[in-house]
């Protein structure tokens, strides 16, 4: 495979190349632009011509320096031994080969999908949507030896994704229905992502049949898939080994793999928490679940939402500090799907008396609600709040109070709290940032002052908080 008469280099060692605004020619996607998309259908090699790029659209050369546009990529492949099954796999390789072109960015997947492409790119005479097209057919063949033929249809005009984008989120829905029908007592076997480590280096992704890769582009059954065809590639498997806490999901087996593959980085990593050893996060989550301790619940805020969360902070705020391979207690990646998993944050429900990790939810943006409308029970639908409903915590207390919001059964008078200290699991726990109300003991642990933080912004590492009495009891419960 050679690349010679690209204008470019092309190669793994450009993964991970930021494209900062200023450096950037033009922008392809994002959260700017209504509809756009990435696609990889199997299909008949009667169906398709190897080697050909179609585009539909004005091409890179002809647009404007610092505009932005709609991009659909329909990539199509035949083959003797390809199945539906591996479309999925073969799509997420997008966004690995198209960081693979030096002076281009690539984040994100599915209807989500984000790319820059840099003032020096063109300089160099990359101007042309089928040179992309065609350095992404000889990838594919040459690193996925099973693809046989393929062919690149680009797409840059609105009208003209239209046709296509309905077919796209069809097929995604298809794929994401088949799989709510797993759960993880089911299988033997989980599976691990580590795609986006040119980004996030410590970031190991855990996939089960409860829970979907953070980008949602990659299920069980498409980890499984990509596992058999590529075993040495960036998705493998990950035997789950002894159960340690079956209800936090914890396993010796996925304990050892993501302290393997995080570099030592990432020891322990609880599956279904989101405030103790909660799994790492890349950069390609579709949604932000953040913990609101005013009202001891959380928050749900998806990467389209173009405002303000319920805590002042946006989503591409809150994605600066969650994402990057940490374990960021409060603050976690999630796929949309994970929302619709029995498994979801059900530690945390439970340490806090509840039942189903759903029930902690009080605030979504409202398109994000709307959307995951049927994942959500039936009672609690009236009594999580949207932008539509509070615009301050204050409200949202009283609404959880008047909604009668199941957390509301959490919460502990504040003259009653400051009788008890707060019991921390480990020493050394992570705290998240945020607004927080914490009490400082004094000296010898006797007295002490309360500092209230509140519309702040802090900026450090982490924040620690050392245990110093052992026998603290935990908050009482109403």
């Amino acid at each position: 495979m050679s690349f010679s008469d690209m204008p470019v280099d092309v190669g793994p060692v450009y993964e991970g190349e930021r494209i900062r605004s200023k450096q950037m020619f033009v922008e392809l996607g994002g959260p700017k632009i209504p509809k756009h998309f990435e696609l990889v259908k199997v299909r008949k090699p009667s169906e398709i011509k190897d080697g050909e790029v179609i585009l539909r659209g004005i091409d890179l050369g002809e647009m404007e320096e610092g505009s932005r546009h709609p991009i659909g990529i329909l990539v199509e492949v035949a083959g003797k031994e390809l199945e539906e099954d591996l479309e999925a796999v073969f799509e997420r390789r997008i966004h690995e080969f198209c960081n693979f072109i030096n002076g281009v960015m690539h984040l994100n997947q599915r209807y989500t999908n984000w790319m820059r492409v840099s003032k020096k790119a063109i300089e160099k005479g990359f101007n042309s949507f089928k040179q992309m097209g065609t350095i992404l057919i000889r990838l594919f063949k040459a690193e996925l030896p099973i693809i046989e033929q393929a062919q690149v249809t680009m797409i840059t005009n609105a009208d003209v994704i239209e046709e296509y984008y309905d077919m796209a989120i069809e097929t995604y829905e298809k794929r994401d229905e088949r799989a709510r029908g797993l759960h993880d007592d089911d299988v033997d076997m989980f599976y691990g992502c580590v795609l986006c480590q040119s980004f996030a280096p410590t970031h190991v992704c855990t996939i089960t049949p409860d829970r979907t890769s953070l980008c949602g582009s990659i299920n069980w059954f498409d980890a499984r898939a990509a596992a058999k065809v590529d075993p040495k590639g960036p998705i493998y498997a990950v035997p789950p080994g002894e159960c340690i806490n079956g209800v936090a999901g914890e396993y010796t087996g996925v304990n050892e793999i993501t302290k393997k593959r995080s570099l030592g980085e990432v020891e322990r990593v609880y599956l279904y928490s989101g405030m103790e050893w909660p799994h790492t996060s890349c950069g390609c989550f579709e949604a932000i679940d953040f913990y609101i301790p005013e009202v001891n619940g959380h928050g749900i805020i998806d990467r389209n939402a173009d405002m303000k969360a319920i805590n002042g902070l946006a989503f591409s705020t809150m994605a600066n500090q969650t994402g990057g391979g940490k374990q960021m207690p409060g603050f976690n990646g999630i796929s949309l799907q994970y929302i619709a998993s029995p498994k979801f944050q059900i530690y945390d429900a439970i340490q806090e008396g509840l039942e189903h990790g759903i029930e902690l939810t009080v605030w979504m943006n409202s398109e994000l609600k709307e959307r995951v409308k049927q994942f959500i029970p039936e009672d609690l639908q009236p009594k999580i709040a949207t932008e539509k409903d509070v615009s301050n915590m204050n409200e949202l207390r009283e609404w959880l109070k008047e909604k009668e919001h199941p957390v509301v059964a959490t919460w502990v008078e504040e003259e009653e709290e400051e009788e008890y200290e707060e019991e921390w699991a480990e020493e050394g726990a992570m705290v998240p940032l945020g607004t927080q109300t914490m009490t400082i003991p004094g000296a010898g642990g006797i007295g002490g002052f309360k500092i209230i933080l509140k519309n702040c912004k802090v900026h450090a590492d982490a924040l620690i908080i050392k245990r110093i009495d052992k026998s603290a009891k935990r908050k009482k419960k109403k």
